[in-house]
């Protein structure tokens, strides 16, 4: 990192975009983050919360954001049912998606974490149990969490980004940032 470089650390909320304008009038990072001159280092879909860097270092910005750089990131994740050892497994060996075999993820059940509540919360089904899985690749295929676990049989309900490179989420409350 450049010695003027910024960094951003933000929890992103739920139904935010990865980016500062949208000519839809939605929620973007502009209605969160006062820091000039930083960008996205990577993306976070609308659906998805948690950790998004930002950054004014293009070299940082290209290491995080790069699949070539293979950064690993970990997620989180909610689905739907009980992912069973076989999914896991197939999860961690990698699977073909449509653009291709995904790189081997690392995959361990988890307890549920213990988090803000997201709104609107996830919906909830009597009849149909969730877990939750912490899953962590070296990649970003678009939409990659979401493809992995429905390929394997269990929809994802909740992604929360906690990991990227060596920074996470600890201590920053949802739609907050920290900066350096």
């Amino acid at each position: 990192m450049s010695s003027n470089a910024k960094v951003v650390l933000f929890n992103k909320p739920f139904q935010v975009l990865s980016q500062f304008t949208d000519a839809d009038g939605r929620e973007t990072l502009k209605d969160y983050i006062d820091v000039p001159g930083v960008y996205a280092a990577g993306r976070l879909d609308r659906d998805s919360e948690g950790l998004l860097v930002l950054t004014n270092d293009g070299k940082l910005q290209h290491k995080l954001a790069n699949p070539k750089a293979k950064t690993s990131k970990t997620y989180w994740v909610q689905v739907e049912g009980i992912m069973d050892e076989k999914a896991m497994q197939a999860l961690r060996d990698g699977v073909e998606l449509k653009d291709g075999l995904t790189r081997p993820a690392k995959v361990k059940a988890m307890e549920a974490p213990s988090v803000w509540p997201r709104n609107p919360p996830v919906r909830f089904r009597q009849s149909i149990p969730t877990s939750w899985v912490e899953i962590t690749i070296t990649e970003g295929k678009n939409r990659q969490v979401r493809r992995m676990t429905a390929h394997v049989g269990y929809p994802t309900l909740r992604l929360i980004r906690y990991r990227v490179g060596n920074w996470t989420i600890d201590g920053i409350d949802n739609g907050s940032y920290v900066y350096f």
